[in-house]
C-alpha cells in the first residue's frame, strides 16, 4: 500500500542504505525482495534508488567513512522545514552531523544524533517525496528506535519533529512509546538499556515486510547473508533480525502462522 502522500510531519518517510559494496548489496535485496536498482546519479555521488514494481522504496550508497564504519541502514523522518528542523536538534540535546542541505530539486535532507546518540536523518521533500510502498512483502514496514536514554529520546522526538506520542508499555520489562498518526502507530521507541550489549550504540532499525519470516531468513542464508535473531511469534507478528553480506542489519515482519 502506498504512504499518505505527502508522509506526515515526523513520520517516517525514506530508509537508505550505506554499503561497502553497492553491486553486491544490490543483487542481494533484489533476490531477497524483488527490488530493481535505478542507475547510479554521479551527481549525488553515485546514489541509486531501490524501486518495486516501479515504485522507488528506498536508497543506497556506497560507505565512504574513513575509518571505516559498519554498513547500516539509515532512517529519515519528515520534516515541513529541515533548517527549523536541524536548529531544533541542536537546541534539544541532539548533534548536526549534517546540516541542512538542499539535493537538487528533490529534496533537502539532514543527518542529526539523537539526544541518546542514535543518528537519524531528516527529509524535505521536493520532487522526490519519499517511498513510495510500504506495510507489505518487501517494503518497510516498521521503524523503531533502541535507546538507552528512552526519557530524553521521547521528549527529543516530540520536541524536534512534533510527534504525537502513545505509551504502549512503561513496566521495568517493557517500555515502548509509539509515533500516533491518522490512521495508527507509524514508529516506535523502546527502551533497550537492559538488553543492548556493551559496545552497541543506540540506533534505529528498519523491519521490512515478508510473507513468510522463516522463507525469507532461508532466502538471506543462500544469499550470502546471516540469521542474527531467529524467528520468533509475538503479539506483533513473526519477527526476525538478519545481516546481508556486507554486515548490514535489518530486520522481517510478517503475520504469525495461523
Amino acid at each position: 500500500m502506498p504512504p499518505t502522500t505527502p508522509a506526515p510531519v515526523g513520520a517516517p518517510i525514506w530508509v537508505d542504505l550505506m554499503t561497502s559494496d553497492p553491486a553486491r548489496s544490490i543483487a542481494f535485496y533484489g533476490e531477497l525482495f524483488g527490488w530493481e536498482a535505478e542507475e547510479p546519479n554521479p551527481d549525488l555521488g553515485g546514489y541509486s534508488n531501490f524501486t518495486k514494481d516501479g515504485a522507488r522504496i528506498a536508497g543506497c550508497m556506497i560507505n565512504h567513512t574513513e575509518p571505516r564504519t559498519p554498513d547500516v541502514w539509515s532512517v529519515y523522518l519528515c520534516s515541513a522545514d529541515a533548517e527549523q528542523t536541524v536548529a531544533a536538534g541542536a537546541a534539544n540535546g541532539g548533534e548536526v552531523i549534517v546540516g541542512a542541505m538542499a539535493v537538487h530539486d528533490l529534496g533537502t535532507m539532514g543527518y542529526l544524533a539523537d539526544a541518546g546518540g542514535a543518528g537519524i536523518g531528516l527529509w524535505q521533500p521536493g520532487t522526490h517525496g519519499g517511498f513510495e510502498r510500504s506495510a507489505e512483502a518487501g517494503a518497510p514496514s516498521w521503524f523503531e528506535l533502541l535507546t538507552r536514554d528512552y526519557d530524553a529520546a521521547v521528549a527529543f522526538y516530540q520536541n524536534v519533529f512534533g510527534w504525537k506520542t502513545e505509551t504502549m508499555g512503561d513496566t521495568a520489562e517493557f517500555r515502548y512509546t509509539t509515533l500516533q498518526g491518522d490512521s495508527g502507530p507509524l514508529a516506535g521507541i523502546m527502551d533497550a538499556s537492559a538488553f543492548l550489549p556493551e559496545g552497541v550504540p543506540a540506533h534505529w532499525s528498519i523491519y521490512f515486510g515478508s510473507d513468510d519470516t522463516d522463507a525469507t531468513l532461508a532466502r538471506v542464508t543462500a544469499l550470502g547473508g546471516a540469521v542474527v535473531t531467529p524467528a520468533e511469534d509475538t503479539p506483533y507478528g513473526r519477527l526476525a533480525t538478519a545481516s546481508d553480506p556486507t554486515g548490514a542489519h535489518f530486520k522481517l515482519v510478517a503475520p504469525n502462522p495461523s
